[in-house]
């Protein structure tokens, strides 16, 4: 019983010591060597930000295909400029539970031909919206060769997972006037995607006046829905004018803003894709 006493009064008196030499060999060291979390890389240390909260993140990604003429181009932009100043658009931001959404706006052709318009920045009045919208309409326009959506997607999607944004929802939003032609399989590169978490909606350009155009005779709404969209909630809306680009462009930003879902399905504008042949989405890959 004694022999234990004493062990234990040693090791306490051991630990005291260790302490004090401990504590002077600390405050003796250089103060670099003390604070660890300095010495580590700024890229391991977590910061919070609640400004970069959004309820969206969101890609506008638009072709800009030789297909598509320079009248369609001036179209298609002033189409998103109007859609993204107008006040449905700023209200369905309000809805959110934030308030504001991050949205960069990307012209895409063929293989990596990708042309950054607008980067990223958070839209949440009308002010934001208006300084976003302005960089669109200020831009000079392109028109590349080719037509490669799987190209599109993949780099729409990494774009979402560099960005400094924290979203609720992922969105791609692609437009597009023909099939893919270009950088493989567009439905495993949509596949893929969607695994990442994202979801992609469509905008198929159908705006030749020409009903006899391989545009008609493709049926490139039903490419669009077969082949390019996916994701919870996905869906495509086609653009059969100039005249209606803008208010197509306009619901479509609305719906995937505010995460509303197109109408019941009785209504008689949609058309049930069990109703017709599935597409070979690999008839141009």
């Amino acid at each position: 019983m004694r022999l234990g006493i004493k062990t234990t009064t040693c090791a306490k008196a051991v630990l005291t010591i260790l302490s004090f030499l401990c504590a002077a060999l600390f405050l003796t060291a250089p103060s670099a060597a003390r604070d660890l979390r300095l010495a580590l890389p700024a890229s391991m240390q977590y910061s919070y930000n609640p400004a970069n909260e959004v309820d969206v993140e969101l890609v506008l990604a638009v072709d800009i295909s030789q297909s598509m003429d320079k009248e369609e181009q001036e179209v298609q932009r002033a189409g998103y400029v109007s859609a993204l100043t107008s006040k449905q658009f700023l209200d369905a931001i309000q809805v959110g539970p934030i308030g504001r959404v991050a949205v960069t706006y990307m012209e895409w052709g063929g293989v990596d031909e990708h042309f950054i318009v607008a980067d990223w920045a958070v839209i949440q009045d009308a002010s934001s919206a208006s300084h976003f919208a302005s960089k669109i309409a200020e831009a000079p326009l392109r028109q590349v060769q080719r037509t490669s959506i799987a190209s599109a997607l993949e780099k729409s999607v990494q774009m979402v997972q560099s960005n400094q944004y924290t979203g609720l929802r992922q969105v791609i939003d692609i437009s597009g006037d023909g099939p893919n032609n270009q950088g493989g399989s567009v439905t495993e590169m949509r596949d893929r995607m969607v695994a990442a978490g994202v979801t992609i909606n469509g905008l198929p350009l159908m705006m030749k006046s020409n009903k006899n155009t391989w545009q008609a005779m493709l049926n490139l709404d039903h490419y669009y829905e077969d082949c390019v969209i996916g994701g919870p909630g996905s869906f495509a809306i086609p653009v059969r004018s100039k005249e209606g680009f803008a208010d197509a462009i306009r619901m479509k930003l609305v719906m995937e803003i505010a995460g509303l879902t197109l109408p019941d399905r009785t209504t008689p504008l949609l058309h049930k894709v069990a109703g017709r042949e599935p597409v070979r989405c690999n008839l141009f890959d």
